[in-house]
Parts: C-alpha cells; structure tokens; sequence
C-alpha cells in the first residue's frame, strides 16, 4: 500500500524555519521525482519544490534561497526545510512522488507563519 506522510507542520513567527519531512513507502522511492506542494486557503495548490531522482532541486521563484528540498533515499524521505518564513507561505504543504503516469499524494500538514 503506498504511503506518503507529512510531518514538521505548526505554527511559526515571521522570520522563523520550519522542516516538514515526508515518509514514502509502498513503492520504489529511489525512481520516483519528489515534490513539495503547498495550498493557501482559497487559492490553487501550487508547486513549491522538486527533486529529482539524483536530488537535483529545483523551486519556485518566490521560495528560492529560503527553501531546500532534499531526499534520502536509503530512508525513503523528503525534507524540505523552510527559513525566513512569511506570512504568505502560510498553507497545507503536500508531499507528491510522481513516476509516468503514477502519483502519490499525500495527506499534508499545515504550516501557519503568524506573529
């Protein structure tokens, strides 16, 4: 049975980091690219890192050096690790693992950057 669960979420000042991890199992982690997507409340999931199978990051503008994305693949994790956190980054951060036409989702974990 596949399963991607996050971990790491809270609750944080502006300024401060966070490290959301993800534990994968139930598939080959090693071959699939791993993502970090995030949802703010009444807006569209959107992607915020990648990582490919030989951990090549790359992310969206906006996260660029505040975010690394980073994976394990003798563990079966991805981390992303969040400095410098604003208010806007504030939303459920869901892990996704993609290979072809398969994609794993997982169930998120809200991050709330709020003074």
């Amino acid at each position: 049975q596949v399963q991607l669960v996050e971990s790491g979420g809270g609750l944080v000042q502006p300024g401060g980091s966070l490290r959301l991890s993800c534990a994968a199992s139930g598939f080959n982690f090693r071959t699939y690219v791993m993502r970090w997507y995030r949802q703010a409340s009444g807006k569209e999931r959107e992607l915020v890192a990648i990582t490919s199978v030989d951990n090549i990051p790359n992310y969206v503008e906006s996260v660029k050096s505040r975010f690394t994305i980073s994976r394990d693949n003798t563990k079966n994790t991805v981390s992303l690790q969040m400095n410098s956190l604003k208010p806007e980054d504030t939303a459920v951060y869901y892990c996704n693992a993609v290979r072809g036409v398969q994609n794993y989702w997982g169930k998120g974990t809200l991050v709330t950057v709020s003074s």
